[in-house]
């Protein structure tokens, strides 16, 4: 027998069953799907939320000083010293700004201020951060997450298009801050939101095309009125928005943006723009190529970021531009051995757990450092090495259960020796050798015993 062809749709979006997982049937012929029923229980969540604590503000936040935010940065990224300043002033800023717009005692000496700034609104400040791949920007805004009371929410934007093409949404950056806030729509307008490869979204030719540049300067134009304080409307289960979905409506006045990016060639374009023209035969040296890439850099105007392929509106809504600078060959070797977690002691850690005591020599830690800086790619180069030389090592380990020691030197970096391996009877005639974590000794001169040498 043929089988019937009712369709049954849902009485709230519209949709068949063809088109979702589960239809539910009520009285009178009613349907509903499961999308909506998911979208029904969120709302409800939210309104007992809102009932059950009616007595909580958004302005509930605990006063971290700029010297106490830097001193976390510093616990876990090496250098960089202009960036964490400028970050930890403009938190410390943001906490002052919500503070400022409540009750909290935290700040009640902010209310013996005089007469003429009860009319005075202080704006937030949003950041821009420069620098090359591998030079911390991504790292610090972690690490902010890590310390902040506040909801803190990272996006990529070149995942980002503008309204109507395939892609995400500007509005689902909202929307990662609004989950990491439990839907705390008021927690949640009081967030940090870092935004990394912002300098993807540039226009790709300066040139005005016929065709519409979606992911570049569509997205720019999209993200303006966020970056500057709008109510946007958030779908709550992310995705492209529909006429018939529940929305929810977030303030965005005083969610704090940090968009991060490496800018690749910005250098070249300030360079051009400093750089002293002359013409003729008898030309004047020009001093300005004796300046570094990075020194470049540190005079970065918004003329400059403009001519990258930024619109000018966008670059006036991040009035705060900080210039992260190349790792040294110094600092990467600090990353090795001196962070919270440094790659040494995360390593370290994994060989400790098969019972094995893990070492580099001063020259070993030296040479990972000089690779690293060859491959131009920062701090993620010493992973990459890192992962190279121990790969044997870890595979080999869980099955030899006779090693107590292993000891890793320049020639096994350089890829002329093996690494040294100690059986247990070896070891415990040997004198005790400095633990991980100890400060490092001074470097050998050429001619000294090398076997003193350890990390």
């Amino acid at each position: 027998m043929a089988k019937s062809t009712k369709m049954t749709f849902c009485s709230f979006c519209g949709k068949s069953h063809n088109e979702v997982r589960k239809m539910i049937a009520g009285p009178a012929g009613v349907y509903i799907c499961d999308s909506c029923v998911t979208v029904c229980k969120t709302i409800i969540d939210r309104e007992l939320r809102a009932g059950a604590a009616p007595t909580e503000t958004r302005t509930n936040f605990k006063l971290v000083k700029p010297a106490e935010i830097k001193k976390t940065l510093d616990a876990y990224v090496v250098g960089q010293e202009q960036a964490k300043k400028v970050l930890s002033v403009a938190v410390y800023n943001h906490f002052k700004r919500l503070m400022g717009q409540g009750t909290n005692p935290a700040v009640a000496d902010m209310r013996t201020l005089g007469p003429e700034f009860n009319d005075v609104d202080i704006e937030k400040s949003n950041i821009l951060l420069c620098g090359p791949t591998g030079s911390g920007k991504t790292l610090l805004a972690r690490t902010l997450a890590k310390l902040l009371d506040v909801p803190f929410a990272m996006a990529d934007a070149t995942t980002l298009t503008e309204a109507g093409y395939v892609g995400e949404d500007v509005e689902n950056i909202v929307l990662r801050l609004l989950q990491n806030a439990n839907y705390d729509v008021k927690k949640a307008e009081c967030g940090i939101i870092y935004v990394d490869e912002i300098d993807k979204i540039g226009r790709k030719t300066e040139n005005v095309s016929i065709t519409r540049d979606v992911s570049g300067e569509g997205v720019q134009q999209a993200l303006l009125k966020i970056l500057e304080g709008t109510t946007c409307n958030v779908p709550p289960q992310g995705g492209r928005k529909h006429p018939n979905q529940e929305y929810i409506q977030v303030d965005t006045t005083n969610i704090l943006f940090i968009c991060g990016g490496a800018f690749i060639g910005l250098d070249k374009i300030i360079q051009a723009r400093v750089g002293t023209k002359v013409l003729g035969f008898n030309m004047a040296a020009d001093n300005s190529h004796a300046l570094t890439a990075s020194e470049m850099m540190q005079s970065v105007q918004p003329e400059d970021l403009i001519r990258f392929g930024m619109i000018p509106e966008f670059i006036g809504r991040l009035p705060v531009v900080s210039v992260l600078d190349p790792l040294t060959q110094s600092e990467l070797e600090r990353i090795l051995l001196e962070t919270r977690n440094a790659l040494v002691k995360q390593y370290g850690k994994l060989f400790a757990m098969e019972g094995v005591n893990l070492k580099f020599t001063r020259d070993a830690i030296a040479a990972i450092a000089a690779k690293a800086l060859e491959l131009k790619t920062g701090a993620r180069a010493l992973r990459s090495i890192m992962e190279n030389i121990m790969l044997e090592l870890m595979f080999q380990l869980p099955d030899q259960s006779d090693i107590e020691e292993v000891v890793i030197n320049g020639a096994v970096i350089a890829g002329n020796q093996k690494p040294v391996l100690k059986l247990r009877s070896e070891v415990e005639t040997e004198p005790v050798m400095p633990a991980l974590g100890e400060p490092a000794l001074p470097r050998e001169e050429p001619g000294e015993n090398p076997a003193s040498n350890a990390a």
